[in-house]
């Protein structure tokens, strides 16, 4: 019995003395970590810039730009634009599109491409909402995202 013991007592030593990392080890990994979220931060501000770069080519009209960062864990950006009609919507997102693919963002997700009141154009760190005029004024995501929490009230 205490044979067994003994090896538990070693097994559970073994584990704990890979778990517990040197203080080098744990600053290095710290760094990394910093690295690679401040990498993808500029990866998604290029992004966000070559967006906006292409929706001002297409006369984008109303274009918003909503930070998104600490507020969410989908997305870093959120834009909101509209077109001046359906086909303007449409030209606007199929351009849109072809310029992500062209600067190597994949899985790109676009939806409501075949109605064009309401493109949503979801890249990964930034989702991009391109409306007709009337629908956006109905749905009014930018009040949704820019207005602070507010407390729930009894009746």
């Amino acid at each position: 019995m205490s044979a067994i013991q003994r090896k538990e007592w070693s097994l559970a030593t073994s584990v704990l003395s890979k778990s517990v990392l040197p203080k080098s080890d744990r600053t290095a990994r710290k760094t990394s970590t910093q690295a690679a979220a401040l990498k993808a931060q500029t990866d998604a501000g290029k992004t966000l810039n070559m967006i906006l770069s292409r929706l001002d080519d297409m006369k984008a009209e109303e274009t918003v730009t909503i930070d998104l960062r600490g507020k969410s864990a989908f997305s870093d950006y959120m834009v909101v634009t509209s077109g001046r009609a359906n086909r303007h919507v449409g030209a606007i997102a199929e351009n849109l599109a072809k310029g992500l693919k062209e600067s190597g963002i994949k899985n790109i997700h676009i939806e409501g491409l075949p109605n064009c009141d309401w493109v949503l154009i979801d890249s990964g760190d930034v989702i991009v909402h391109v409306f007709r005029p009337e629908v956006r004024a109905f749905y009014n995501l930018e009040r949704l995202w820019t207005q602070g929490p507010t407390a729930a009230t009894a009746i």
